[in-house]
Parts: structure tokens; C-alpha cells; sequence
């Protein structure tokens, strides 16, 4: 009975704060009276409330009376719908770099070449011949230039620069971009690698694969430090199509002082490449306009599959300063001559699925949806974040058996198709979702079993009928 109580008390007290944040939301429109404002008051139940509260905070400033008012409401608001993460480390859940070499191993890489110097690795990466794995001795590798390729690999027979074993080889580096990889058929895997530059300006990529580098593996490997991460876009033409990135730890140990992108997978206009069983986290952008996404696409590609990442935006402080977004399709739009055709004027990315990804602790949107077309969003858990935005017409989800925290909106004629969600809160229907603590507290209904979802978030298959949300 008490419990039932505290429960009902919480409701309570959301719905009193949802009623102030109304009503604060009306006062300040009305006391400005700005037209954007006016414009703004009729499209409220596209927003969410996380994001009335930022910009009311913004259009706030400079009016001091206003301020004194209605500031510290707002942040007590903000407080309690933006959830502190609990204290200490969470979970992983199994993603990111694993402790061992998965497998089944690349095939294919019949000679071995060891290095155990900065400048072997160099001359290895610059020779190396199909077939060919260049093995790092365990060591710590500091390099100050960028790292380049010789060599293509070939189907059947590509060229890996790899550990042994994960936790055995660090390399650190002090240069824009750590390794550029412009040729096919390369392999990546077991490396932990650091950005370690006095500016963050200056580290912007472990990894920037460009051009005619189709076909390009990145595995196994815990890389921390940097802007984008990984980077991935077109060059002179071509563009490097059917990437792998699989079983990645992406972090930042701080905020990044940039003003560059912050998104540590940032792909734009490559094709079906598929990002699975990563872990993403800490990522904020501290200058500029403030906003970072964990893993997006965009850029005019299409067939892009994101499935059974952990995203957490931001293990800790999840109301500082700044916009964090978990997965885009779109994200904030590309410059018209960087993309694949069209001018994107057709879409950012098409016929893209996110599935039985688990995204939280963000500030905004754990599934985001920017003029892209054709796009499945299906059994995803969205945790302490401001829920799904479709945006930009063509833009065009269909959002089937996901468990989510958060507000559904589709903007400007966006067309957004919902069917057999579930809504999460704190309360339940999960053990204690903000500490990753995912075993259903009440099991809800079963959805159906989609055919393009098989597996779920532990790569478990799927029953004929299933709970929404990413574990089965």
C-alpha cells in the first residue's frame, strides 16, 4: 500500500510540474510576445518538454526580472524530468571491446608480420600486401603524424593491423586525424587508442575512412579522446560503402572544448554499413552550439543498420550545458556539396534501421529522425531521454515494439508511424532502468515478432511473440 501511495505521489507531483512548466510556458510567451515565440506556442506537442525548458532558459536571458522569476522553476523542472544517472559506473551490458579476440577470426590473413616500434608500425602499414596481419607487440605507441596506407586488400584476402589481445597494445596520438584510411578491404582490431592533444581542436579522428576504403572492418578496439571517432565520408566521387563497426568501446574522459562535430561514430554518405554491439558514452560538447550525437548517418547514403548499441550520453551530469542526442539518421543536416547526390535535397539517409538498441541519459532525443526517408525504428529501450523526433519532411519512421522514455514527435508534416510501443518511466515496467538494471519488474504484453529483427539486444533469438523494447 505504501509504495502504491509513493507512486501515486510521483504522479502527482509530474503532473503539478508538467502543469507549472505549462503555465511558466504561457507566461514567458506571453510576457515576450515575440512572434517566434507565438509560432512556437502553437507547435507544442511537437517539443519536448526537455526542450521547452532549454528554450525558455534561452530566450530568457537578457530579461532580469523575467530570470529571477521564472529561472529557478524551470531549473527544478529540468531536475526532475532530466534524471541524475546513479552514482557510480554503469554496466556495459556485454558491448564495447570485449576482454578476447572475437571470433570467428578474419579469414584470409595467411602471413604474419610483427612490429614493435612507432616507426615499424609505419613502414608495416605503408608495405603490407594482401593477406598480410601486421601484429603489434603489447606495448605503448605514441605517434605525432598521420598514420598511412600503402596497399589495398582484396576480397578473400584483406590486410588487418592488429593486438593480440585487447588490453595489450596502446597507441597514443597528438595529430588530427590518427589513421587515415583510404583503401579497401582493411581490418582494425584489438588497438586501444587515446587522443592526447594539449587542444581538443586537434584530435579529431582515431579513424577517418574516406574514398574508395569499402569494405573496412573496425573491431574489438576502445577508443577514447577524440571528436568524431570515427569518421567516414566520401572523397573525390567515391565513397567507402559496407563498413563494419562492431564491438567498440567509443568514450570521452571530458567534455570536449570544440567547436568542431562531436559525434563519435559521424558517417556521411556512405552506404550499408552496419555499427553493432558498441558502447558509446560521455560524449558533450562544451563550446559552440553544444550539441553532440552518438552515432548518426546522413550525408545522402542509404541501408545503414544500427543495432544492439549501449549509448549512453553522459554517465554523469546529464543537465550541463549543451544538447545530447543518442542515434540520428540526419543529424543537424550536411553542407549540400559534401553529400552523395542530390544535394540531400531527396533525403539525408534512406531505408536505415536502428533495432534493439538500449539509448540513456540524454538531455534530448534517443532516436532521432532528420529529411530522412523509409526508416525503421524497432524494438529499442529509450531511457531518461526526451523520447523520438521525426523532422524535415521526407522524413519518415515507422517506430514498431520499442520501449520508450520520452515525448513522440513528428514536426513540419514529418510522418511518423507508431504501433505496439510501450511507455517507460522510473516506476517501471523495468527493475531499475536508470542503473541498467533491465529484468522486467511486470512483464508487459507480447508484440509481434518483426521480420527484420530476429535477434535481440544479447543476439537471443526472438520468440513468434516477444515483449517490446530490446531484450526479449
Amino acid at each position: 500500500m505504501t509504495t502504491l501511495i509513493a507512486r501515486n505521489m510521483s504522479r502527482v507531483t509530474r503532473i503539478t510540474l508538467l502543469a507549472i512548466l505549462s503555465a511558466l510556458v504561457a507566461a514567458a510567451l506571453v510576457v515576450t510576445t515575440w512572434p517566434p515565440a507565438r509560432a512556437a506556442l502553437a507547435a507544442t506537442q511537437e517539443r519536448s518538454a526537455q526542450e521547452w525548458i532549454r528554450y525558455l532558459l534561452r530566450r530568457l536571458e537578457g530579461h532580469p526580472k523575467l530570470e529571477a522569476v521564472l529561472v529557478p522553476p524551470l531549473h527544478a523542472a529540468q531536475r526532475h524530468i532530466e534524471r541524475e544517472p546513479p552514482a557510480g559506473p554503469l554496466p556495459s551490458l556485454g558491448k564495447g571491446q570485449q576482454p578476447q579476440s572475437l571470433l570467428p577470426s578474419v579469414s584470409g590473413l595467411t602471413q604474419t608480420l610483427r612490429v614493435d616500434t612507432p616507426q615499424a608500425i609505419r613502414e608495416a602499414l605503408l608495405s603490407a600486401k594482401p593477406g598480410t596481419q601486421i601484429v603489434v607487440a603489447p606495448g605503448l605507441y605514441p605517434f605525432q603524424t598521420k598514420l598511412r596506407l600503402g596497399h589495398d586488400g582484396q576480397p578473400g584476402a584483406p590486410i588487418a593491423l592488429r593486438a593480440a589481445q585487447p588490453g595489450t597494445v596502446w597507441f597514443t596520438f597528438e595529430q588530427v586525424e590518427g589513421v587515415l584510411v583510404d583503401r579497401p578491404h582493411w581490418v582494425f582490431e584489438n588497438l586501444d587508442i587515446r587522443g592526447t592533444c594539449a587542444r581538443h581542436e586537434d584530435c579529431e579522428h582515431a579513424f577517418h575512412v574516406v574514398g574508395r576504403a569499402a569494405h573496412v572492418l573496425i573491431r574489438n578496439n576502445r577508443l577514447s579522446d577524440f571528436n568524431a571517432h570515427i569518421k567516414v565520408n566520401g572523397w573525390d566521387g567515391q565513397w567507402p560503402d559496407h563498413g563494419r563497426l562492431l564491438h567498440n568501446t567509443l568514450s570521452n574522459s571530458a567534455p570536449r572544448e570544440t567547436l568542431k562535430s562531436v559525434t563519435p561514430f559521424d558517417l556521411v554518405g556512405a552506404s550499408h554499413w552496419r555499427v553493432e554491439d558498441n558502447w558509446v558514452n560521455h560524449f558533450v560538447k562544451a563550446w559552440g552550439n553544444g550539441v553532440a550525437v552518438g552515432l548518426f548517418m546522413k550525408g545522402g547514403g542509404e541501408g545503414g543498420k544500427i543495432e544492439r548499441n549501449l549509448v549512453v550520453c553522459t554517465p554523469t551530469g546529464i543537465s550541463q550545458p549543451g544538447v545530447r542526442v543518442g542515434i540520428s539518421f540526419g543529424g543537424g543536416g550536411t553542407d549540400p556539396a559534401l553529400c552523395r547526390a542530390d544535394r540531400c535535397n531527396g533525403h539525408e539517409h534512406r531505408q536505415g534501421l536502428a533495432a534493439n538498441n538500449i539509448v540513456a541519459h540524454c538531455n534530448d532525443v534517443g532516436l532521432d529522425v532528420n529529411h530522412s526517408s523509409d526508416i525503421e525504428l524497432a524494438h529499442n529501450t529509450l531511457i531518461n531521454t526526451a523520447g523520438v523526433s521525426v523532422r524535415r519532411p521526407p522524413a519518415q519512421a515507422r517506430l514498431h515494439n520499442n520501449l520508450i522514455e520520452g515525448h513522440l514527435g513528428a514536426r513540419d508534416g514529418s510522418e511518423l508511424l507508431a504501433q505496439d510501443n510501450l511507455p517507460l518511466s522510473a516506476d517501471g515496467p523495468l527493475a531499475d532502468a536508470d542503473a541498467l538494471q533491465l529484468d522486467w519488474a511486470q512483464r508487459p504484453a507480447d508484440a509481434p515478432r518483426l521480420p527484420a529483427v530476429p535477434l535481440d539486444f544479447l543476439r537471443r533469438p526472438r520468440d513468434v511473440v516477444n515483449a517490446p523494447g530490446a531484450l526479449r
